[in-house]
């Protein structure tokens, strides 16, 4: 199954997930990179939880850094995991804004598990191979991370 938010042609900011046997491969685009990860955020909680309508009930702030842009991408998503496995909480809206020292703050408005609608494999942990993020050309940033779940 494929869902897809956006499309690369007309849309300047979505993702589409493609599921795997063991994986989930997450491809996300947006207008800065912070849209992008964003975006590779809320592919990632589409792919096990349906959270629209829930309202969020707790905003948490995390800044993370790295080294290189992809992995600021799978940082964001080992965030998003560690929020539902340690918190029991599940993002239902994100923002990615850039860090003034170059990282990104990711501010996840989260409901708890139990009002989620679970549709999915809960996502394990973000694998470092294949993991892409960089601007084209045009300046349009996308990202691709691939998921165990």
């Amino acid at each position: 199954m494929r869902k897809q938010a956006g499309q690369r042609a007309g849309r300047d900011h979505g993702h589409t997930s493609v599921p795997h046997t063991a994986d989930l491969r997450i491809e996300a685009w947006g207008r800065t990179r912070e849209d992008c990860i964003a975006e590779a955020v809320r592919g990632l909680v589409e792919s096990f939880a349906h959270v629209s309508g829930t309202g969020s009930q707790r905003a948490g702030d995390r800044h993370l850094t790295s080294d290189t842009d992809a992995d600021l991408v799978a940082a964001a998503v080992d965030e998003v995991i560690y929020c539902v496995d340690a918190e029991g909480q599940i993002p239902a809206a994100v923002e990615v804004s850039r860090g003034a020292d170059g990282g990104i703050d990711l501010r996840l408005h989260t409901v708890p598990t139990s009002v989620a609608q679970i549709i999915g494999a809960a996502p394990k942990a973000a694998s470092l191979s294949g993991l892409t993020c960089s601007p084209d050309p045009s300046g349009q940033w996308s990202c691709a991370v691939t998921v165990d779940v």
